[in-house]
């Protein structure tokens, strides 16, 4: 698959550091209640740490109790949907539209009226606030 934004895996690790490139480029997971923006609550739009896409704004976020950010709608267009058949599971994992970063995954046990969550990493994600890009 292919993406806008495409960069060789030593730009990538340049530009990340180990820590987010582990997420972000080999689809890693950081341990659950780890993550800044877990219980963070404030008004913005959450970006791709990759590329700096908007992908979340924050009046979608939520405390899904479960140890990472969830989400319960992505801004349009901006995230991927792919099939993950890993660790015996079939899943869907998202990843950023422009680049291609890994995010998390989205599952449909979400208790908004979506009916989705958005599971997300913290460190796949940069927050903006008041949506300032």
């Amino acid at each position: 698959m292919s993406f806008p934004i495409e960069k060789t895996d030593e730009e990538w690790k340049a530009q990340l550091g180990l820590e987010r490139f582990k997420i972000l480029r080999q689809k890693g997971t950081e341990f659950p209640h780890s993550g800044k923006y877990n219980l963070f609550n404030q008004n913005g739009v959450y970006c791709c740490g990759g590329c700096g896409e908007p992908l979340f704004e924050s009046d979608s976020k939520f405390d899904a109790h479960c140890g990472w950010p969830s989400f319960d709608e992505a801004i349009p267009g901006k995230v991927t949907y792919i099939k993950d058949k890993t660790h015996g599971m079939i899943r869907t994992e998202i990843v950023c539209s422009a680049c291609g970063g890994h995010l998390g995954h989205v599952f449909d046990d979400g208790p908004t009226p979506t009916g989705v969550r958005y599971c997300v990493n913290s460190l796949a994600v940069d927050f903006r606030e008041n949506g300032l890009i």
